[in-house]
């Protein structure tokens, strides 16, 4: 056993090129797939911590024009209600604005922001000590003075800008004695009459929270599926090496065998060598992807803090469980690479030739079997896409178009440069298209995982792209007025509508309903007659005077989500509550929420609830007048920074922040793009002995080693740009699945495909450097051949 490992490995002693190559090709699919799972990991853990630290908005409160009570708190509670008492205000601290957060860290229900202080007794005991205590994050936690503040702790759970303490430390350095409002508990105990009952204040119903993280939800998909083809590539490079290794050990084989040593024996010592060289590269990967998460994780966390307003730590966290997955990642890869190989080595006869065959090299027989096979798929893939019903099938559509074009691509290749023989200008020319024909079964390998490194870049690209037009679109509907302002009690309200009535051009009320619409719980808008909405609402289907019938009440619009839920139709009355049905006059995108969602008239809405508190509202101000308003709000209204939100900033940082998140797909274009060039290096390395005797005949006609340089310099980037050229349709045929299908069937609305023609052509470029790179070396060896080299090949029998 040891004689015949021994053996084994001694061929990687003689060929370390080889070696490092199969390490290196296995260990950059490894930290690829397993790079993007942690940035994806670490990215939706920071979206439920951040959700946790904003929770307090998306929670039912009690308020009071009169004030909040720690009696009304007391009553509740002994009536069984759970509840918890809050208080919220603005500290001036010089020229730093810090909103504070009171909360009682025994009976606050999760999501009010106690996070921050699970399983941290030591805070825990800070926040109820006499002194108190301030979590803020690092960020705030450097602009604050140490003069007058209760002790600092830092927590990565808070927002950036904000202190979370306990209910009496908050009322001591406010100067207040009431509270702000009780937060009702989610789920509250069975059989307790309605809280409006028991109670004198007035329930105002949490904002929806999480919807933008909905969204991302759909980045975050696509980004798998980008890992997934980076492994992909990756393991083109493993299974090049892997079958080179064992046709060039076809000799060592036939002769253990031939000394005794069983066929199953040597199955193990191979599927062995094979596990230790995984083990090494996976260990190597890790490294390398946690490298390549912890350097693109701070574009992800900067988006948190756009996204949510909440500073959440860009530092990637070691996950043992991550780890082992990744571990498990490269035994699979390193398995389905030699999985072939083992095969051939089960199926040889004892006494099989020992003369390594052409590596690689396929006979028309096998190229038509594999293009048979490449249609099949394609054909399964388009049907998949027509009537293909789930996300799994969504994903085997993707799979199988993936497939297909790579298995196809040989074929299509070799096809095409029979095309171009015509114009072949002389016989080098000619010489060269026919070498070049030649040379495509030896490096499909190589050209298919550029195939699927261009597609993934296209696709991705494309995806990005219209990501990022979307998500713009999507600020421009729901962020269309200059100023949102959301007012804590109705007489708050009202008197700030009347502090701002002479300063803004409109107040539009931004007023919903909880309602249930087929079954399924829904939200139904109702809004003033304003070109606000005319002109900013992105109607993807309207019947004629749309927004007139809107403003009169006598239609709804509709999401998207639930248009395409239920099936349903322009024109088709749908049942609002049981007594009232409206017909469906358009549809609009709403991306990010799963729920339903409808828009009327805000008067037919007021007829069917009237004496619904309407807090919160937008003003359409001039933007240059925007930063007073804000000031003066907030300083006679004392609201927090989050009632009140301008929104030329916010789209300002959101899309800055956006872009940096494009610079995480735009990364792993360059890894991807860069593995694929590494495929086709170690392709024409491992070749080019065997391209001796293609060239010798040609080189003693005449030709020298430079030209002949300069022809395999020609002849690679000949077949990058065809693979190009099969990538493009590829690559939007890619994009379509995940836009049109995988996200239909994920999340219940679509995003619409964008061309950008001109990151082709800059892929074009790219493909064009990255094999021209790769063949420098080979190209550089060639030229230093020795003539004797090239002589002995017509010395050998060939």
């Amino acid at each position: 056993m040891r004689t015949g490992m021994s053996a084994l490995l001694a061929h990687w002693r003689r060929h370390p090129i080889q070696l490092a190559t199969l390490l290196i090709g296995l260990a950059l699919a490894t930290a690829l797939w397993s790079g993007v799972q942690a940035i994806n990991a670490e990215a939706r853990a920071s979206y439920d911590r951040a959700a946790g630290a904003l929770g307090q908005g998306t929670l039912d409160r009690l308020v009071s024009a009169e004030g909040v009570t720690l009696g009304d708190f007391a009553d509740l509670r002994r009536a069984g209600y759970v509840v918890t008492p809050l208080v919220e205000g603005t500290l001036a601290l010089g020229e730093t604005r810090l909103t504070l957060r009171g909360i009682d860290p025994l009976t606050a229900p999760p999501g009010l922001g106690n996070a921050a202080i699970a399983g941290d007794d030591t805070a825990l005991d800070g926040l109820l000590s006499e002194d108190g205590l301030l979590l803020v994050a690092p960020e705030t936690a450097r602009g604050l003075p140490r003069d007058g503040l209760p002790p600092l702790r830092l927590s990565g759970q808070v927002d950036q800008g904000t202190a979370l303490t306990e209910i009496t430390t908050a009322q001591r350095l406010l100067g207040v004695e009431e509270l702000t409002a009780l937060v009702l508990a989610p789920e509250q105990p069975f059989g307790l009459p309605a809280i409006e009952t028991a109670t004198r204040l007035t329930r105002i119903e949490g904002q929806s929270g999480g919807d933008l993280a909905r969204l991302t939800d759909s980045f975050h998909l696509n980004l798998t599926a980008f890992g997934l083809l980076s492994f992909a590539v990756g393991l083109f490079i493993v299974q090049s090496a892997i079958g080179l290794a064992f046709e060039q050990r076809r000799a060592t084989f036939r002769t253990l065998r031939a000394l005794g040593l069983p066929l199953s024996r040597l199955m193990v010592l191979l599927a062995a060598e094979l596990s230790l060289i995984a083990l090494l590269a996976g260990i190597a990967g890790i490294a390398l992807g946690y490298a390549i998460a912890a350097t693109l994780l701070p574009g992800v966390a900067g988006t948190l803090r756009g996204l949510y307003g909440a500073d959440v730590s860009g530092q990637l966290g070691f996950d043992p469980l991550w780890a082992l997955s990744a571990l498990a990642i490269a035994l699979l890869g390193a398995g389905l690479a030699g999985a072939q190989a083992l095969w051939r080595v089960a199926q040889m006869p004892l006494l099989a030739p020992a003369r390594p065959r052409a590596w690689a090299m396929a006979n028309a027989r096998a190229l038509r079997l594999q293009g048979a096979f490449a249609a099949a798929l394609l054909g399964a893939s388009l049907g998949l896409a027509i009537w293909g019903d789930g996300l799994v099938l969504a994903f085997a559509c993707l799979a199988a178009l993936l497939i297909g074009a790579a298995l196809a691509l040989p074929p299509v290749l070799i096809g095409t440069l029979r095309l171009l023989r015509p114009l072949a200008r002389g016989p080098v020319g000619g010489w060269l298209l026919a070498d070049a024909r030649q040379q495509v079964p030896a490096l499909s390998l190589a050209l298919m995982a550029l195939l699927l490194a261009l597609s993934a870049n296209i696709g991705v690209g494309t995806m990005v792209g219209s990501f990022r037009t979307t998500f713009t679109g999507w600020l421009d509907q729901r962020l269309a007025a200059e100023l949102y302002v959301t007012a804590r009690t109705p007489s708050e309200a009202q008197a700030i509508r009347a502090a701002v009535a002479p300063e803004v051009d409109a107040i539009l009320p931004v007023w919903s309903v909880d309602v249930t619409v087929a079954a399924q719980p829904a939200e139904i808008f109702g809004i003033v007659d304003h070109p606000t909405y005319r002109d900013n609402w992105p109607l993807l289907r309207a019947e004629p005077q749309v927004w007139d019938r809107i403003a009169a009440g006598d239609a709804v619009l509709v999401n998207e989500q639930l248009f395409r839920r239920e099936a349903l139709a322009l024109g088709e009355p749908i049942a609002i509550t049981p007594d009232w049905t409206l017909p469906i006059a358009g549809v609009y995108s709403d991306y990010g929420n799963p729920a339903g969602q409808l828009i009327t008239g805000i008067e037919a809405l007021d007829q069917r609830f009237p004496n619904r508190p309407r807090l919160r509202f937008a003003l359409r101000v001039d933007p240059e007048a925007v930063p007073d308003l804000v000031a003066m709000l907030r300083d006679r209204f004392d609201l927090p920074a989050a009632n009140v939100i301008d929104q030329a900033q916010v789209k300002a940082l959101s899309l800055r922040i956006f872009d940096q998140t494009f610079l995480v797909s735009g990364a792993l274009n360059v890894l991807t793009l860069g593995v694929a060039g590494f495929a086709i290096l170690t392709s024409l390395l491992t070749l080019s002995t065997l391209r001796l005797p293609q060239l010798a005949p040609v080189w003693a006609l005449g030709l020298t080693p430079g030209r002949l340089g300069r022809l395999e310099v020609a002849r690679t980037a000949l077949l990058a740009l065809l693979t190009w050229a099969v990538a493009v349709p590829v690559g939007l045929l890619l994009a379509w699945v995940l836009l049109a299908i995988a996200n239909v069937e994920a999340f219940g609305w679509r995003l619409p495909m964008v061309l950008f023609p001109a990151q082709w052509l800059w892929l074009a470029l790219a493909a064009l450097a990255a094999a021209i790179l790769a063949c420098l070396w080979p190209v550089y060896r060639l030229t230093r051949l020795p003539p004797s080299h090239l002589l002995r090949v017509f010395a050998n029998d060939r």
